[in-house]
């Protein structure tokens, strides 16, 4: 009876107590991010132990005793606020408030501003909260990761791997030509004229808040695109002042173990060189620069300097500023294999043993200023400078060419080339609210890109004697361009805009809109200008045959000079003529326009609290025109195309639960040639020829996806991803049927087909919480996985008909070039938070990607295969103090044999290592 009796006391107690309650609810918002929402924001009563966090969406609700109160709202690097209020019994009061950042010191304690789109779990809560299917990746990953380039950073997203030696990637294994690159939402020039996009390996991690991954089509991105769009999004500091300071050095296993390590003459260490030919170069031997190899010592460097400062003006503006600047030196170095032109019947015409030695540089700067007008306007500004060289020294020993020159071995080719990239950005961006229900976002910029190859080098010699070559070496007669200097010049402006208006509309009862309508316009005016030069050192045979003079490889000077100019050994010529020749110094050269214009209209509309379906249509009129006079055709022609292209696309998200998501996502679009693969212009490698097909036209593309997602917490994902594409018309590059074996770009087919489905898991294993409630012992791990089925035709007869071309395609169907079946990332991490400004972070990543098509078989010859690889890096950081960093990684610690099979002949075509790479890094805040 007692018992029954404190039941019901205790029941009457807790229902009083409750009756006595109201709640207070609401969102709060970043208002330096346009009023998008806040994450993770504390929210308290003031002199109480009531409190939360916002949530993903930064949501929060609190229960709170019924009276007067005041709700403390604060965010690290944010203004708090204190709004007081009074909430009755049973009543819910609605309480939304915006937080901008601050500069003010509170009690003693620097506010100091941790940009959140930087933060792993902020891009998590944003990829949630998107309509459109997303991936982002961000500053705090990268550095966890050790990550230093744009390149090898979306290499750590599912789906995507990086062609080896080069910045291009691939997404769901579509290569250069189906991707596009865009930094802020305007595009990038390309720094490569056989390429669409810029390399990603130029850009320095030191410049991104976030990098944005579309692999499904959203409406405002140029319809150019098939494989993904890669949003480089640029530092945009808000906070307090700040200074750092960063110095790293490192090795190169190869590199530091080889012999001696080589470089050309010429290139400064810095990169800033460019080494014009002389002015009267076919009368007399007036080359300044050694034909001789130059000794470097391989250790790399690096160093950079960072800083940012805001000030408010006025009470609602405010005005911040950053700033980075790095230069990066690294050698590396690798000896392997390398073989051209296998035959049917599995012998190579070219068979190499070879030695490479490279020196990549990097100098970054860049500058933005962000100006909040008001809470409703901000301008922003940003330019960026890069200056990205590579200068490689390649010697190969062996078949030179086996019916004409060295056929048994023996033969000796060197080829010196310095590449330098200087790319120019600028751009100017706003966003301005207008009224409640509409707003405003534009931006343009006018961007420079400057590709030169001065003064590339190369030599071929022969033995005199193929059936012995202790005989000695003697420069090689057989073609005029065995021995040449080449001089290239690309440069490539464009101008871009984007604009677009949203309007909302049609209020729900918690007075949210439930739909906005979406204009705007995007343009493209673009200009290449390319010209390039070759002097060729044509040797006189008789000479050489009756009167040989043996080559001293460590002397090559000794046979190109003057002197033997003078005796008639050689003279020097380009594809016109000699000296003499009616404008033998003209270039090759071809020019190209592009424009592009578009409009664009959507509308997103949310048809109950779980289902929002975004319906849009873009129209691009496209003009593409180039005029060249080359080797090939040097009197010169031009070719023009104009298109116009109405691209569908719809993206559906249905929320199953709080924390999952199911999306959709279909879209039209189309890919387009590019200049050099439609001008006739011959490019020599050492190994292979290519050249461009004036009858080349564009694909078609058709694009869907279907994706599960589920955030079990702040910082972890699950997710599946099931996604096909259809491409008519699908342009690649294929081996001609001739003499040469040289490679052009051709429509190769009706189609190709891209199946597969992608999964990806981040998780916190294991996590331990001091007893302040900040520091913590975390082990975190990451997965991502994608398997893809793709297939497509090749007709023959279509490239004789269309492209003009003769290909013998070995097969009638194959994989698209680049694809991998099986791509994979994996990830774990260590951090252990000794004290608010002491920590240690420890991180091993692995990614591996299967076989992959590198070249189509044709004339009843194998396809060229790059064979799988997976690769494993180590990375390790720690705070000592609040001011000093330390850093610490060793990538490819496995060192797997890098291969290329050509299939059917099963001949390894190329083979090497590139052995280990280790870097220390020290940063300091001043």
């Amino acid at each position: 009876m007692k018992l029954k009796f404190l039941i019901i006391t205790l029941f009457t107690f807790a229902m009083s107590f409750a009756q006595n309650k109201g709640t207070v609810t609401g969102t709060i918002a970043d208002k330096d991010l346009n009023n998008e929402p806040l994450p993770f924001a504390t929210i308290l009563i003031k002199g109480t132990q009531i409190g939360t966090n916002t949530d993903e969406n930064g949501k929060y609700t609190l229960s709170v005793p019924a009276g007067s109160h005041t709700l403390i709202i604060d965010f690290l690097g944010y203004e708090p606020k204190e709004i007081p209020f009074t909430v009755k019994a049973g009543e819910t009061k609605t309480i939304n408030e915006a937080l901008g950042s601050t500069s003010v010191e509170l009690e003693g304690l620097v506010m100091e501003k941790t940009v959140s789109r930087e933060k792993e779990s902020a891009l998590l809560a944003e990829q949630k909260k998107a309509v459109e299917i997303k991936q982002n990746i961000g500053a705090q990953e990268l550095e966890r990761k050790g990550v230093s380039d744009v390149a090898t950073a979306v290499t750590k997203t599912t789906g995507i791997s990086k062609q080896e030696g080069s910045g291009s990637v691939y997404v769901r294994g579509l290569g250069d030509r189906y991707n596009m690159t865009t930094m802020n939402g305007l595009p990038l020039p390309s720094n490569n004229p056989s390429r669409k996009n810029i390399s990603l390996e130029i850009f320095s991690t030191d410049i991104v808040e976030f990098i944005g991954i579309d692999k499904t089509y959203y409406f405002k991105n140029y319809g150019d695109f098939a494989g993904a769009n890669i949003d480089i999004s640029s530092k945009n500091y808000k906070g307090n002042g700040f200074f750092e300071v960063g110095v790293g050095t490192g090795v190169s296993q190869n590199a530091i173990n080889a012999d001696n390590f080589y470089q050309q003459d010429g290139p400064a260490f810095t990169g800033f060189s460019n080494q014009k030919y002389p002015s009267n170069p076919l009368e007399a031997y007036n080359f300044t620069t050694s034909w001789d190899k130059q000794t470097a010592t391989p250790v790399n460097m690096s160093v950079s300097l960072k800083g940012g400062d805001s000030y408010d003006i006025g009470e609602e503006g405010r005005l911040s500023f950053f700033a980075t600047g790095s230069f990066d030196s690294e050698y590396s170095y690798r000896e392997g294999i390398a073989r051209g032109n296998v035959s049917n019947q599995g012998i190579a015409r070219k068979d190499f043993n070879y030695d490479s030695y490279t020196h990549l540089t990097n100098t970054t700067l860049m500058g933005n200023a962000n100006y909040k007008i008001n809470l409703d306007n901000t301008i922003k500004f940003n330019s960026l400078f890069v200056n990205s060289t590579s200068q490689s020294l390649d010697e190969y020993n062996g078949t030179i060419d086996i019916f004409d020159n060295a056929p048994n071995g023996g033969g000796y080719v060197r080829r010196s080339t310095f590449d330098r990239t200087s790319l120019y950005v600028n751009q100017l961006l706003g966003n301005h609210k207008l009224n409640e229900r509409t707003d405003l976002e534009w931006g343009t910029s006018y961007n420079v890109v400057k590709n030169v190859i001065p003064d590339r080098m190369q030599n071929t010699f022969a033995p005199l004697n193929p059936n012995d070559f202790s005989e000695g070496l003697i420069v090689s007669d057989v073609a005029n361009s065995d021995n040449h200097r080449y001089y290239q010049n690309l440069t490539e402006d464009e101008i871009a805009a984007n604009i677009s208006a949203n309007y909302k509309f049609n209020k729900d009862a918690d007075d949210n809109y439930k739909g906005k309508f979406t204009v705007g316009y995007s343009g493209r005016f673009k200009n290449t200008d390319f010209d390039a030069t070759q002097f060729n050192f044509r040797i006189d045979r008789d000479l050489n045959v009756n009167d040989p003079q043996f080559i001293d490889l460590n002397n090559i000077d000794g046979y190109f000079n003057q002197a033997n100019m003078d005796a008639g050994r050689f003279d020097i010529t380009t594809f016109r003529g000699s000296a003499g020749t009616p404008n033998a110094l003209d270039p090759q050269t071809y020019n190209g326009t592009q424009i592009i214009n578009a409009g664009f209209g959507a509308v997103e509309y949310k048809f109950n609290p779980r289902l929002t379906i975004i319906a849009a249509l873009r129209l691009e009129m496209i003009t593409q025109d180039i005029e060249w006079k080359t080797s090939l055709d040097p009197a010169g022609d031009d070719s023009s195309f104009t298109s116009t292209e109405f691209m569908p696309s719809t993206a559906i998200k249905y929320e199953l639960t709080d924390k999952q998501n199911l999306k959709f996502a279909a879209s039209k679009t189309y890919t387009l040639p590019q200049f050099k693969e439609r001008a006739p212009f011959q490019y020599e490698e050492v190994t292979q020829v290519t050249f461009g097909n004036p009858y080349l036209y564009a694909s078609t593309d058709y694009n869907a996806d279907i994706k599960w997602e589920y955030f079990p917490t702040a910082t972890e994902i699950i997710s599946f991803t099931a996604f096909g594409k259809y491409i008519q018309n699908p342009i690649n590059e294929v081996t001609v049927a001739s003499a040469t074996n040289d490679i052009s770009y051709v429509n190769s087919g009706e189609k190709a087909v891209a199946i597969g489905g992608e999964f990806e898991i981040r998780k916190d294993l294991f996590k331990f919480s001091g007893e302040d409630a900040i520091l913590n012992n975390i082990v975190s791990a990451g997965f991502n996985a994608s398997y893809m089925y793709n297939n497509q035709d090749f007709d023959s007869k279509k490239v004789a008909e269309e492209n003009k071309l003769n290909v013998g395609f070995t097969n009638t169907e194959g994989n698209l070039t680049g694809a991998s079946d099986l791509l994979l990332n994996a990830d774990i991490s260590y951090l252990n938070e000794f004290s608010e400004d002491k920590n240690l972070t420890a991180t091993l990543t692995y990614n591996y990607f299967s076989d992959r098509l590198y070249a189509i078989g044709a004339n009843t010859k194998g396809n060229i295969v790059d064979k799988a690889v997976g690769t494993l890096d180590f990375i390790v950081k720690s705070n000592i103090n609040k001011k000093l960093n330390i850093g610490f990684s060793v990538r490819n610690i496995l060192n797997p044999t890098v291969e290329r099979i050509q299939e059917d002949q099963n001949v390894l075509v190329a083979q090497y290592k590139k052995g280990m790479v280790f870097k220390l890094g020290l940063t300091y805040k001043l």
